[in-house]
């Protein structure tokens, strides 16, 4: 059995010790971590080696960054998301552990959008399903884990009509998330949870933890033959109620060994 967590932690300095306490009690074999907000060299290397992790990490000074994560030897590294050799900004990593191809990723934003910031989001997500084409083309069973920033549909977000024009619910975000989806990629909770009002994420305004006003915007897409091997997905909530939390909590798939 391999469990892989993917989780937004908005600052692993920040949030080290609840990101440490949380692995160390989840015990996951593959952790996904986005928005790092620091430079590789200063990834805090030390603090997961305890833990018995080997690291890939593609992180960017106060912005941006993701980690991959692994108890099982990491190889095969990729930094980047192929498509744009001028993206400079530290959104992708992909890597091989065991039989899986795994990948962190961190979408775009694209707020506000009527600047340059919506167009870069629809571009990355078009360069994102083209890459998943191509590995779909390989057969090799993989993940892609992350925060998306995407509402995939109204079951995904607490208020519909509030968040229609942001660009996260926009349309073409949605379209271009669906195409990704309908290459054949299974999103894991929702296969598994198909009932409205789960959420991974929100925002510390407005009290909306407390008032469960969330977004579903973290997912783990897997390939078909990943999919197969689909086992359990779930959200794990304690994380967002803990002092100084991350605005995101981690969302866990359980695939089950090669067949």
């Amino acid at each position: 059995m391999t469990t892989i967590a993917t989780w937004n932690v908005n600052s692993i300095k920040a949030r080290l010790p609840n990101v440490v306490e949380w692995l160390g009690a989840a015990k996951p074999d593959i952790a996904l971590l986005q928005e790092l907000k620091c430079e590789a060299a200063a990834f805090p290397c030390e603090a997961f080696d305890d833990l018995g992790y080997n690291m890939a990490v593609s992180g960017q000074k106060s912005w941006n960054g993701v980690a991959i994560l692994s108890k099982r030897p990491i190889e095969d590294v990729l930094e980047g998301l192929p498509g744009d050799d001028g993206d400079a900004q530290a959104r992708y990593v992909e890597a091989t552990v065991g039989d899986l191809r795994v990948a962190s990723l961190y979408l775009p934003n694209g707020n506000p959008v009527d600047s340059e910031k919506y167009p870069y989001k629809l571009a990355w997500m078009d360069r994102l399903r083209e890459h998943a084409a191509a590995l779909l083309e390989t057969e090799q069973p993989f993940v892609l884990g992350g925060d998306y920033n995407v509402i995939p549909t109204e079951d995904d977000v607490y208020d519909p009509a509030g968040w229609e024009t942001d660009a996260l619910f926009r349309l073409d975000t949605r379209r271009r998330y669906r195409a990704l989806v309908h290459l054949g990629l299974t999103d894991a909770f929702r296969a598994l949870h198909p009932e409205p009002g789960h959420y991974s994420f929100w925002d510390y305004q407005a009290r909306a933890w407390d008032g469960d006003r969330g977004l579903r915007i973290d997912h783990l897409l897997l390939s078909p033959q990943a999919a197969d091997r689909l086992v359990s997905c779930r959200i794990d909530k304690d994380p967002r109620g803990r002092p100084k939390a991350s605005d995101h909590t981690p969302v866990v798939v359980e695939l089950e060994g090669p067949r």
